[in-house]
C-alpha cells in the first residue's frame, strides 16, 4: 500500500480533485486514520458536554474509543475508553455523569483523572500506580475540545489558540449549553464531506434555508457579469461595515487563514448576514432571546471558524452551531452537529428548539444527500479527476492541498 499511496500523493495534480482511491481504497482509509487521525488534532466536541463533575462524554475515532472527562477539581481529561484488566470498554452511552469509571466486568475502579483506585483479587505488589487509564491528549480552544491521539502531538495548538481565542471568546463557549446535537450517516468518505463544506459553488442551488441568511460570496466566488460584480460589491461593503462595528465592539473580526500553511489548519473571519443579518435562522432574527456571554448588540453577523482536518463552526449573537465529521468507513462518515446557546436560556420561552435548528437540520440533509451522489460517483469506472474553480473552490484546494501534504509527512514522502 505505501508505494500506491506514495505514488498517488505524488502525482496529484494541484487545482483537481483526489483520484478515486482516495475515497474508496481500504488501505488509504487505514491511512487516513493513522496519519490524519491519529496523529493531528481533532475537533471532538464543547466544554458544555462535560459541564459539571463528574461528566463524561464518549468518542469513537476510527477504532480508536475515548472518555473525556470532568474531575471533581474540575479539571478536563481524556483517556481511552478500555479497561487496563481485560480490555473491556468502560462507558456505553455518549454522555454519563459518575463519581468513578468502574467497569462492567469486573469492577476495576478509576478516578475521573483516570488512574486506578480499586482492583479486587491482585496480589500485594499489584502496582495500581502502573495500570491507570491510558490517557490522550486534550485542549479547550476557548470551550472547543480537541484531543490527539499521538504521543507527541503536534506542537502548533497554542499558536492556534493565541490567534483564535479573541475571535471566539465573545461567545462565551463555556457558559453555554447543548440546546440540541443530531448524527447523520454520511455515504462517502469523510474528505467528500469535508470538500462538500469547504465551499458554497452549490449553495444557492441546494441550500434555500441557509441562503436566507448567508451570502455565497463569503465562501469564495468569483463575479461574472454587471449583476454578480453588483452583489459581489454590495457584500463586500457590508464585511466592510460589519468589521468597523465589530471594532467598535472591542471584537476582532478580520480574515485569518492558515488551512494549508500548518499542521494543525484554521481559518476564520465574521461575515455579513443577510436582510436583517441576526442569526442563521429562516426569518434571518435570533433564534435566542438570551444573547451570549456579555453580547448586547445582536446583529454582529456569524464567525466562522474552519479547522483541519474535521471541524467548522458558526458562531452568533444568540447562538452556535459546532460540526465534526468522524471517519466510519472508506465510504461512509459521521456527521455530528451541535446547536448551543446560553446556559440560562429556557427552552419554550427564550428559544424554539425546532427554530433554532431549522436551517442547519435541512441544509446537513441536503449536503448529506449530495455527499452520497458524490461517493457513488467516484466508485465509479468513469470516474476522473475534476478541475477545482479556483476562486469559488479555493478552501476545498486548501483542504486537498493540506491533505496531500499531510499524509506525504506521515509516510515520508
Amino acid at each position: 500500500m505505501s508505494d500506491t499511496l506514495h505514488t498517488l500523493l505524488t502525482r496529484r495534480k494541484p487545482g483537481y480533485t483526489l483520484e478515486a482511491p482516495f475515497h474508496t481504497d481500504p488501505a488509504i482509509f487505514q491511512a487516513d486514520l493513522d496519519i490524519i487521525f491519529g496523529r493531528h488534532w481533532i475537533y471532538v466536541g464543547v466544554e458544555p458536554d462535560v459541564p459539571d463533575e463528574g461528566d463524561c462524554m464518549t468518542v469513537d475515532i476510527g477504532q480508536h474509543a475515548i472518555i473525556v472527562a470532568r474531575d471533581d477539581d474540575m479539571q478536563l481529561h481524556a483517556f481511552h475508553n478500555v479497561c487496563r484488566h481485560r480490555g473491556a470498554r468502560l462507558l456505553h452511552t455518549p454522555h454519563a455523569n459518575v463519581g468513578n469509571i468502574v467497569c462492567p466486568y469486573h469492577q476495576w475502579t478509576y478516578g475521573l483523572d483516570g488512574n486506578l483506585k480499586f482492583a479486587a483479587h491482585m496480589p500485594e505488589n499489584f502496582d495500581k500506580a502502573c495500570h491507570g487509564l491510558k490517557r490522550v491528549h486534550i485542549r479547550s480552544l476557548a470551550g472547543l475540545l480537541f484531543v490527539c491521539l499521538a504521543e507527541t502531538p503536534p506542537n502548533d495548538f497554542d499558536a492556534m489558540a493565541e490567534t483564535l481565542t479573541p475571535y471566539i471568546a465573545p461567545h462565551d463557549i463555556p457558559n453555554c449549553k447543548v440546546a440540541h446535537e443530531e448524527d447523520i450517516i454520511e455515504h462517502g468518505n469523510w474528505k467528500l464531506t469535508m470538500e462538500n463544506n469547504r465551499e458554497c459553488y452549490h449553495c444557492s442551488a441546494a441550500h434555500p434555508e441557509l441562503t436566507r441568511s448567508i451570502f455565497a460570496e463569503g465562501f469564495g466566488f468569483a463575479p461574472v457579469g454587471a449583476e454578480a460584480e453588483a452583489q459581489a460589491g454590495r457584500f463586500h461593503a457590508m464585511v466592510d461595515t460589519l468589521h468597523a462595528e465589530c471594532a467598535r465592539h472591542g471584537m476582532v473580526s478580520q480574515e485569518i487563514d492558515h488551512l494549508d500553511d500548518r499542521i494543525t489548519g484554521f481559518r476564520t473571519e465574521r461575515l455579513p448576514l443577510e436582510d436583517a443579518g441576526e442569526s442563521e435562522t429562516l426569518d434571518t432574527r435570533v433564534a435566542c432571546k438570551r444573547l451570549l456571554g456579555n453580547l448586547h448588540e445582536k446583529r454582529l453577523g456569524a464567525l466562522s471558524l474552519w479547522t483541519q482536518p474535521n471541524s467548522w463552526h458558526h458562531f452568533m449573537s444568540d447562538h452556535i452551531v459546532t460540526f465534526a465529521v468522524f471517519p466510519l468507513s472508506p465510504e461512509t462518515a459521521l456527521l455530528r452537529t451541535k446547536w448551543l446557546v446560553h446556559k440560562d436560556a429556557v427552552e419554550g420561552e427564550d428559544y424554539d428548539r425546532a427554530n433554532l435548528t431549522a436551517v442547519w437540520h435541512a441544509t446537513n440533509r441536503q449536503d448529506s444527500d449530495l455527499v452520497g451522489k458524490a461517493g457513488a460517483g467516484v466508485r465509479s469506472s468513469g470516474y476522473r479527476q475534476g478541475p477545482y474553480a479556483p476562486d469559488t473552490e479555493l478552501l476545498v484546494e486548501k483542504f486537498s492541498a493540506w491533505y496531500i501534504g499531510r499524509m506525504a509527512a506521515g509516510i515520508g514522502a
